[in-house]
């Protein structure tokens, strides 16, 4: 009991605290009078994934490699097969261009590089993920000078600004919350795994990246509610994108990650390959450049099948 409610605060602590976060950076950009394309690429996207970024550095830094990586492959896998089915449930997404002539090759790109980097040896190694970095960094650089129009999300509020004391009060609670949420986290996401008698990585894969997939499932369901169009199939994508190059990246200049349990080598890695690829074919079947309430079926089936397959 002790270890759910761990994961629960961990949970709290770390959606409150990219929320914080995301408040005190996107004011800080307005006042240095960064453009807003620039804040949408960069600011918005590390700030709503510092969750699974603060995550899987402390969990690389206290030893627990597969609940890292884990993490990451597992939001990856849920970003795609539980937040997108769940908003296309709800309301159909009609798909840019740009999706197959930008977004989903990167993604691709980025998982197989992954799977490169890590598959033959099981550990991503320091100048791996400075390689990851570089190309997220690229891959901005060619988002802000030729895909603008991809990016450019829709004004819901006007732009006023915060006191300053106001914005360093939620950048000190922002980075606080999610460093102890994180720390609640491994911690009742190890002492779980100990208890049921199975390793971190499926732990990590569940429980973790749902949890840290949930901000991405708020924001998706409110704009749904809305009657918005700010979130879309290139939102998430990009997100799965941030999270392999720069989450991954990151933590493995900082230390580099092994694979303790092979089940990532030989289950989740595939699984987050195979659902990746198959968003492709669902956007132009039965209706070109659309994805329905039919394609959400099959994607949450998928989800369900793997999470079967990976507790069994």
């Amino acid at each position: 009991m002790q270890n759910f409610l761990f994961i629960l605060g961990g949970l709290f602590l770390l959606i409150a605290g990219g929320n914080w976060l995301l408040k005190a950076a996107v004011d800080l950009s307005l006042k240095l009078k960064i453009p807003k394309i620039v804040i949408g690429m960069t600011v918005v996207s590390f700030a709503t994934s510092a969750p699974e970024l603060i995550v899987s550095i402390n969990a690389a830094l206290d030893g627990f490699p597969d609940l890292a990586l884990g993490n990451v492959v597992g939001s990856n896998i849920a970003n795609l097969g539980l937040v997108l089915a769940i908003t296309i449930l709800l309301s159909p997404i009609d798909v840019n261009k740009n999706f197959y002539t930008t977004n989903w090759p990167v993604m691709m790109l980025a998982s197989l590089l992954f799977f490169f980097f890590i598959y033959f040896d099981g550990v991503l190694e320091k100048y791996e993920g400075i390689t990851m970095v570089i190309f997220l960094f690229l891959f901005l650089v060619y988002l802000l000078r030729f895909q603008k129009p991809a990016v450019i999300d829709e004004d819901d509020e006007p732009d006023v600004m915060m006191p300053t004391y106001k914005t360093a009060l939620f950048l000190g609670l922002g980075g606080g919350a999610l460093w102890g949420g994180s720390e609640l986290l491994i911690s009742g996401a190890v002492g779980m795994a100990t208890v049921f008698g199975v390793s971190e990585r499926v732990i990590a894969i569940t429980i973790v990246s749902i949890g840290t997939s949930i901000p991405e499932l708020a924001a998706s369901v409110i704009a749904v509610i809305k009657k918005e169009k700010a979130i879309s199939l290139g939102n998430l994508i990009g997100s799965n994108i941030f999270n392999l190059l720069a989450v991954l990246g990151i933590t493995s200049i900082i230390t580099p990650i092994r694979v303790m349990d092979q089940g990532l080598l030989t289950n989740d890695i595939f699984w987050m390959l195979g659902i990746s690829f198959l968003i492709l074919p669902l956007v132009f079947i039965p209706k070109g450049l659309r994805l329905g309430w039919r394609d959400g079926i099959i994607l949450v089936g998928i989800y369900l099948a793997f999470v079967y397959v990976t507790i069994g």
